[in-house]
């Protein structure tokens, strides 16, 4: 089982480090790791810890590199990525086509709703109206378009990686 928890958060680790080379705009791993440490590891702590550690590891690269990677909204954005990672242990006992398939969607779509949310409810930018939250909304669909997107690709490779390394070798499987 070390073996086990070793790749997986190794891959977990490989998939965040992804974020610090260039990307368009929210092609970016997050989600797919969320769900992909929620479903694979054994312990919640482990499906919370390795994936949450990661992007805040990620994170502080990002600030002291460039100044940008502790902002206001990193509470959301933590407590989105939380809420994705048990998409994910849902996920560990219903690991068919149709259920990833739901989950790869539903999280880039879970992290757009509430991140935009905050950033119309806690910022300055949009009025705090209903046309206010609906022009936030609106001006972050190309951002959730390359989010579902890098979703979709991360997944592909987290999951197909890791089902193929489960055939391969006999101490990955659980």
């Amino acid at each position: 089982m070390k073996t086990r928890f070793w790749f997986i958060a190794a891959m977990v680790g490989a998939a965040t480090a992804m974020r610090l080379f260039p990307h368009p705009p929210n092609f970016t791993p997050i989600a797919a790791i969320a769900l992909f440490g929620g479903a694979h590891f054994e312990r919640r702590s482990a499906a919370f810890g390795v994936p949450l550690i990661a992007m805040l590891a990620s994170d502080a690269i990002f600030q002291l590199a460039f100044g940008w990677g502790f902002h206001s909204l990193l509470p959301v954005v933590y407590l989105s990525f939380a809420a994705i990672v048990a998409m994910g242990i849902w996920l560990k006992s219903r690991r068919d086509a149709v259920s990833i398939t739901a989950a790869v969607i539903l999280a880039p779509t879970l992290f757009f709703l509430t991140t935009n949310f905050a950033v119309w409810a806690m910022g300055s930018m949009y009025p705090h109206t209903t046309s206010g939250l609906l022009a936030c909304y609106l001006a972050a669909i190309p951002f959730y378009g390359w989010s579902l997107a890098g979703c979709i690709a991360y997944s592909a490779v987290l999951f197909g990686g890791f089902a193929f390394a489960e055939e391969q070798f006999r101490e990955l499987a659980s």
